[in-house]
């Protein structure tokens, strides 16, 4: 079994909009405790409980008692029946339609809920002892399944009806629509557990910390599953990711430009550089674009190797910078698609990087064939945009 429906905790209608709030781990404690100001009822409370808390204050004991007080105030109520949630995300320019559901531990530790990336223990542990202190997931780790049109079409029919929860947050609408009846729970359930495989985007550390919870308590309860939202794989925004790096490992700017020539066409540009196909780059130096082409007799048919982040890595970064590591090494730091090429250049021109690299966004199909060949992909590959919210939902450990 890949997924089973739940009694989801949520807000009750109307209150939405006062709880809603963004991933626990895209803001700090200070943008908490500033976008927390004056929203009494807001789900950072619960997921950033440090700004509520004293000095030396057991912070799981403080989320724990904010999310039962938000029951306890009629904020947020549960559930009495099983079901599935239609889950649909939009902005102005970009619309995906899915649907939250309990995902398996035991389909991710066979392998049908598929990985890419590794996870770091600290912060395994710190994500287990918050769902086990509150016997709660309240963040959900986001999915991407193979397009399935009879499903997909589904969920845009459930959707057809005014929602039960709908809430802007920083520009983004968040809809979701309760799946409560047998009949279309039933259905539902039959077509997603008919799917061959589930792919985790992001939350590969939530996802890790539940199968870590459900083997401390010994299994035979709701720890084992764990809350996510499943979208079709073509309905997936992927932004770039992209690289800055602090120097030019002794080299001066114009041999590392011969350098640079050797691996790659180089070719100055007037405008900052978009990549517009995998195996195209921009390099940003010394107040000047270029766009970089990978040469054809780079190109490998391995799934990790043919990415352009490996690409960039195993042509450029590694043999004439001497970045070999770049989860670790302290010279390379990476910028988010949505910063913008305005966002990348500024690091370079305010002095404490020395060069930029804009890459191709990874296609979802690249991710998903490094799933499925059982490897990881590099650091910092994939930056989804949008992102689902904290709050609209939490799966209760009971």
């Amino acid at each position: 079994m890949l997924c089973a429906p739940f009694k989801g905790l949520r807000p009750v209608r109307g209150r939405e909009s006062e709880v809603i709030a963004p991933p626990y781990d895209v803001v700090n404690s200070a943008e908490a405790a500033q976008l927390a100001a004056d929203r009494p009822y807001s789900f950072l409370h619960i997921s950033h409980p440090e700004i509520d808390a004293r000095e030396g204050a057991d912070l799981y004991a403080t989320a724990s008692e904010a999310l039962a007080n938000l029951s306890e105030q009629g904020v947020l109520a549960r559930d009495s029946t099983a079901c599935y949630y239609v889950y649909r995300i939009s902005t102005e320019d970009h619309v995906q339609t899915g649907v939250a559901l309990a995902a398996s531990v035991d389909a991710y530790i066979d392998n049908r809920i598929r990985k890419h990336e590794f996870t770091r223990p600290d912060k395994e542990d710190e994500r287990a002892e918050h769902i086990d202190r509150l016997n709660a997931q309240t963040g959900p780790v986001l999915l991407v399944y193979a397009e399935q049109p009879q499903l997909d079409t589904m969920l845009q029919t459930l959707a057809a009806v005014p929602p039960d929860m709908d809430a802007l947050l920083v520009g983004v609408r968040h809809q979701v629509w309760v799946v409560r009846e047998a009949e279309q729970v039933r259905e539902l359930d039959l077509a997603l557990n008919d799917l061959p495989a589930m792919y985790i985007a992001d939350g590969h550390h939530r996802s890790a910390a539940a199968a870590r919870v459900c083997e401390r308590r010994q299994r035979g309860d709701a720890s084992e599953y764990f809350l996510a939202v499943a979208f079709p794989h073509t309905q997936m925004n992927i932004l770039d990711y992209n690289r800055v790096v602090t120097d030019l490992n002794g080299l001066s700017s114009d041999r590392f430009l011969e350098r640079v020539g050797q691996r790659f066409g180089v070719m100055p540009e007037a405008e900052p550089v978009r990549p517009h196909r995998p195996r195209e780059f921009g390099l940003y130096l010394d107040a000047q674009w270029y766009r970089l082409v990978a040469n054809d007799t780079d190109i490998s048919d391995d799934p990790v190797k043919g990415l352009d982040a490996s690409i960039l890595s195993d042509g450029l970064l590694a043999p004439i910078l001497g970045i070999h590591d770049p989860r670790r090494d302290a010279r390379i730091d990476f910028v988010g698609g949505a910063r913008g090429l305005d966002g990348l250049q500024r690091r370079v021109d305010e002095g404490d990087m020395v060069a930029a690299f804009s890459l191709f966004p990874t296609p979802m199909e690249a991710l998903m064939a490094v799933a499925d060949s059982g490897e990881v992909m590099p650091p910092k590959s994939t930056w989804f945009e949008p992102k689902l919210a904290d709050g609209l939902l939490s799966y209760i450990l009971e």
